[in-house]
Formats: C-alpha cells, sequence, structure tokens
C-alpha cells in the first residue's frame, strides 16, 4: 500500500473487514478522513494512521 493511494469505499471496508454502514459511521465522525474526488475516497496513509491509533490504544 502505497501512502499517497486513495482507496474507494469498497476497498477500505475489505481492507478494515467492516460493514459499509461501520465505515460510514467511521466517516461521519472525522474518525477516518476522507475527501470527495468523483466517488467518496479514503487516504491510504490515514486509513493505515487510524490502525495504529487502536493498536497503540490497546496496548495501554
Amino acid at each position: 500500500m502505497r501512502d499517497d493511494e486513495l482507496l474507494i469505499v469498497p476497498e477500505t471496508m475489505a481492507r478494515l473487514k467492516i460493514s459499509l454502514s461501520a465505515l460510514y459511521d467511521l466517516l461521519r465522525t472525522r474518525r477516518l478522513p476522507s475527501l470527495t474526488i468523483g466517488p467518496r475516497r479514503i487516504p491510504a496513509h490515514a486509513l493505515a494512521d487510524h490502525v495504529q491509533r487502536h493498536l497503540e490504544e490497546a496496548t495501554r
């Protein structure tokens, strides 16, 4: 995964293994940033940062 890669919603759902509603909850609450260029897109680095934050919280 390249840091500058932009993922569409189905790709992000597949990588996180979550449902559409769970992903849209992350987007709606801005816990996962996104932008709209045609379809909604999630920067790959933001996805990696989100996962890293959860790992750090789990080890506290």
